[in-house]
């Protein structure tokens, strides 16, 4: 009894540390998408190192001496006063490259990808030197030349030469910010920070425990209400093991994570191991998912993989509609999606599972299966790619891919099947040039045979 006891309190303990690492997490993430947060951390630390520095007294003839600011005090001031002003309108000019490198990418690639650019550290950096550079030389204004509200020569002339330090800082920042913003609107860069971004997604999910279709609610479950409108962004079922094993219940969500969900709708179920048990009272299970599952105003990439595969589509699509005309860049959409899907396709996928201990308690977290993100991809650019024979010979070569790296089970050959059929029928409805065609034709045919042989 008494080691019943002591694991239950050493469960209960382990879910309380779990969900304050969530917490956390989660605040890291709003961190990493915000541009006020690290140039407010960087103003903090430069009012506190500038305050030390002042206190700092200089010897004559020391090392510090040298390096330390030579002029008189009212030089001290005028140099604060063009350093706060420089860089006042240094940040004016960096804020307004910002913004349009925003209005460019999305309107051009994706409104979507204005995350990825608020989360780019780079920016974050540049503006927290800029930041940290005027809010330290402003408030050393306070202090340099003035004492109990009088002149005085003495001033802390270490604390000057830092703040000349800070500024050539921060013009090397504009140079490096102006090479980085050049590079950062690319499309080669836009596609290969979604790609990495998409494949860490992948590589976190959950090994074992996935099934592929996830077990249904049966007539005695009782319905759980969703207390808040939004994005699934993140699902943590392991913070929900523990609650369902002690009621001894299962609980089964609704909605996969990136799916809108609407307060006062149905979130999930739950229910007990046969109808002639007592139904488990709702609010208990709701205030946990509450907690357990993250609904916001937008959806992230944390645990998000068709987010990814959303932002690479909305770029070729753009890229393939008659205003933009430019299906090279479609094709290079498709060979960072081939990468993605060649992850995907080693990968168990679908509903996760959880059971709790002694077979008490179970969790389910429906999720995508590989036939979902295959045909989500292969549909939509189909769709929108049917006109052209490179765009649809690229879609072919990433079924290929797929089949090469890891399709062999009968599901999968199956799902290849049915995409290479529905490209086949786009391509003939969309493709006007006979070379074209025939070229599409033997692309289809070889992969057919490819996935048959696959399949014996």
């Amino acid at each position: 009894m008494m080691s019943n006891v002591s694991e239950a309190r050493h469960w209960r303990a382990a879910q309380r540390r779990a969900r304050r690492s969530v917490r956390w997490e989660a605040a890291r993430e709003y961190a990493a998408g915000s541009l006020w947060v690290l140039p407010s951390v960087a103003a903090v630390i430069a009012v506190i190192a500038g305050d030390a520095i002042s206190h700092i007294v200089v010897q004559p003839g020391t090392f510090l001496d040298a390096i330390a600011f030579q002029g008189t005090a009212d030089d001290a001031r005028s140099l604060l006063i063009a350093v706060s002003s420089t860089v006042v309108t240094v940040i004016a000019l960096v804020l307004g490259l910002t913004v349009v490198a925003l209005q460019l990418s999305s309107t051009q690639f994706s409104p979507r990808l204005l995350r990825n650019f608020l989360r780019d550290r780079a920016t974050q950096v540049v503006l927290s030197v800029f930041i940290a550079t005027f809010v330290y030389s402003a408030a050393g204004l306070f202090t340099v030349g003035l004492q109990a509200g009088a002149r005085t020569e003495t001033y802390p002339r270490l604390a000057i030469s830092v703040s000349i330090v800070l500024l050539f800082a921060s013009l090397g920042m504009v140079v490096y910010y102006a090479d980085h913003l050049v590079h950062s609107i690319q499309i080669d860069s836009i596609n290969l920070r979604i790609e990495r971004g998409t494949r860490r997604v992948i590589a976190d999910l959950p090994v074992h425990q996935v099934e592929e279709i996830a077990p249904h609610a049966p007539a005695w479950a009782t319905e759980l209400v969703a207390q808040r409108s939004g994005y699934v962004q993140t699902i943590h079922p392991e913070l929900l093991l523990p609650i369902a094993a002690e009621a001894d219940v299962a609980i089964c969500l609704r909605p996969r994570v990136g799916q809108h969900v609407v307060a006062g709708t149905t979130i999930g179920w739950v229910w007990a191991a046969g109808p002639d048990l007592p139904r488990p009272v709702p609010a208990r299970f709701e205030e946990a998912i509450d907690t357990d599952v993250l609904i916001g105003f937008e959806r992230t990439l944390k645990q998000d993989i068709a987010f990814g595969i959303r932002q690479q589509i909305d770029i070729a699509t753009k890229a393939l509609s008659p205003a933009v005309n430019d299906p090279y860049t479609a094709i290079q959409v498709i060979d960072h999606l081939t990468v993605v899907c060649s992850d995907l396709a080693i990968r168990r996928l679908g509903a996760d599972i959880r059971d709790g201990p002694a077979g008490r308690g179970r969790v389910i977290v429906p999720g995508n299966t590989f036939g979902d993100y295959v045909l989500f991809v292969t549909r939509l650019l189909g769709r929108y790619g049917s006109g052209d024979g490179d765009v649809m010979l690229a879609m072919l070569r990433l079924l290929r891919t797929c089949l090469e790296v890891g399709g062999h089970s009968v599901d999968r050959l199956s799902i290849l099947t049915q995409c290479v059929d529905e490209l086949a029928s786009d391509a003939a409805g969309g493709l006007r040039r006979v070379n074209d065609k025939e070229r599409v034709q033997a692309a289809v045919e070889a992969l057919r045979a490819r996935i048959n042989q696959a399949a014996d």
